[in-house]
C-alpha cells in the first residue's frame, strides 16, 4: 500500500504546483508582458482614477450622456457577475413590452427626433455587457445630447466620429462606437466649452 500511496501523493502535490501555480503565473505573466492593458482588465481612466473597463458596458440614463444598450442581466443592469441575455423569444410578451417601453423612453427624452430608431437602443445584447452601439445608435441620440448640453450638434457629431471604431482588422465585426469612452470625451468636450 505504502508503494501505491506515496507516489500518488508525490504526483498530486507536483501536478498541483505546476497546474495551480506555475501554469497561471506564466500565462499571466506572459500577458502582463505581451497584452498589458488587456491583462490589467482594459481599465479606462478619467483624471488618473480607473472609471469602468472598454469591455463592459455601463448605466447611463441621464438624457445629457449617450445611452448604451439595454442590459438584461442581474438584479442590476451591466452586472459583470452576472452576464447574460433575457432569453426572451421574440413573441415573448414581456420582450415586447420591454423594447416598447424603452422606445417610449427615447422618445419622451428627444419628442422631436423623427430618425428611426436603430435596434441596437432597444434590445439587449447576449451578454447584456455589451459596451458598444452602433454608429447609427449614436447618431440618433446626437441631438439630444447637444440640446442637454447647449452644444452645437456639429460638435457632438464629431466627437461621435473620433470615436466610431472601425472593423476589426478591417474585416470582423461592424463599426461601434464604445459608449463610456465617448461620455468621457464628452464631459471633457463640455468642460472645455465652459472655460472658453
Amino acid at each position: 500500500m505504502k508503494t501505491l500511496l506515496r507516489p500518488a501523493v508525490s504526483l498530486f502535490i507536483l501536478l498541483t504546483a505546476v497546474t495551480g501555480v506555475v501554469y497561471p503565473l506564466a500565462v499571466t505573466g506572459l500577458a502582463k508582458v505581451a497584452f498589458p492593458e488587456a491583462a490589467d482588465g482594459s481599465l479606462i481612466f478619467k483624471d488618473g482614477k480607473p472609471v469602468g473597463s472598454s469591455l463592459i458596458g455601463q448605466n447611463f440614463s441621464d438624457p445629457k450622456y449617450f445611452w448604451g444598450r439595454p442590459s438584461a442581466t442581474s438584479p442590476q443592469p451591466y452586472n459583470a457577475s452576472a452576464s447574460s441575455g433575457s432569453n426572451q423569444g421574440p413573441l415573448n410578451p414581456a420582450l415586447v413590452d420591454a423594447v416598447k417601453g424603452r422606445i417610449d423612453a427615447l422618445k419622451a427624452a428627444n419628442p422631436d427626433n423623427k430618425l428611426p430608431i436603430p435596434a441596437d437602443l432597444v434590445n439587449a445584447s447576449a451578454s447584456g455587457l455589451d459596451p458598444h452601439i452602433s454608429p447609427e445608435a449614436a447618431a440618433y441620440q446626437v441631438a439630444r445630447v447637444a440640446s442637454q448640453r447647449h452644444l452645437p450638434p456639429a460638435d457632438i457629431k464629431a466627437l461621435v466620429s473620433q470615436h466610431t471604431e472601425g472593423r476589426q482588422w478591417g474585416v470582423f465585426g461592424e463599426p461601434r462606437v464604445n459608449v463610456l469612452q465617448l461620455n468621457i470625451a464628452l464631459d471633457s468636450l463640455h468642460h472645455r466649452g465652459e472655460t472658453r
